[in-house]
């Protein structure tokens, strides 16, 4: 346990070191810039050991892993973001844990969580993921996400939706498309459909880009939220 509290030490503070180099490059304050540890593949011992390094946000992208970790470090002052695609016969469990549900890319994606949420008592963050390689239309992306020509239709189902708290807006840097290779250019794209967004919903200030390979150019491009796996974690097993 000595060694892998060491590892994911250095690795941290690497990954620390990286984003206060592109705020002082982007001229922005460390401060504004979040960094969520994704952990998926990876077990609550190191979520523990993370909590004890000082990280406070975690991400998993799949319930039937999500679930029991959150369960077993749920004596930790955490924030649990959930990333990947969500069907809707998990919200309910999802619901249980997730403070933010950061793939919201349907409408009735939004009134199943929302039925969850009371259900369970809590209040759920959301965001937006819009999918830059859909078109204008609202075709949805090969990862996930709503096309650019859905933003504002989902964004008042969530602000209309009781449980529900719109955060702001995700995107994944594309692998095909107009902005396959350019993440710079993704994620400014993603910041101008952020700006217009507050203009209508001034509270949903949340930009998350930017992964272990390109969470540079999202904070050069306004990320508020990276999230970063491999790079604290270290290469991910193999899923069975």
């Amino acid at each position: 346990m000595t060694d892998r509290r060491t590892e994911l030490a250095e690795n941290l503070a690497a990954v620390e070191e990286r984003i206060a180099a592109a705020c002082a490059a982007a001229g922005r304050p460390r401060g504004e810039v979040t960094l969520i540890v994704v952990t998926k593949t990876y077990p609550a011992s190191d979520v523990r050991i993370l909590h004890e390094l000082g990280v406070r946000h975690v991400a998993e992208n799949r319930d039937q892993d999500a679930a029991p970790k959150a369960a077993a470090c749920a004596d930790l002052d955490l924030t649990w973001h959930f990333v990947g695609q969500l069907q809707t016969n998990k919200v309910r469990s999802v619901a249980q844990y997730a403070d933010f549900v950061q793939s919201v890319d349907r409408v009735r994606l939004v009134t199943a969580l929302a039925g969850a949420a009371e259900r369970s008592g809590r209040e759920i963050g959301c965001l937006i993921q819009v999918a830059l390689d859909a078109g204008e239309g609202a075709a949805r992306g090969e990862r996930g996400g709503v096309a650019p020509g859905g933003i504002e239709e989902l964004a008042a189902a969530v602000a209309a939706a009781p449980g529900l708290r719109l955060g702001g807006l995700m995107t994944v840097a594309p692998l095909a498309g107009l902005y396959a290779g350019r993440p710079r250019a993704a994620f400014d794209r993603l910041t101008e459909f952020s700006s217009g967004l507050r203009a209508g919903h001034p509270a949903a200030n949340m930009v998350s880009a930017g992964m272990s390979a390109d969470l540079e150019e999202a904070v050069a491009a306004g990320a508020t939220h990276v999230r970063v796996g491999t790079a604290v974690l270290g290469v991910r097993p193999r899923l069975g």
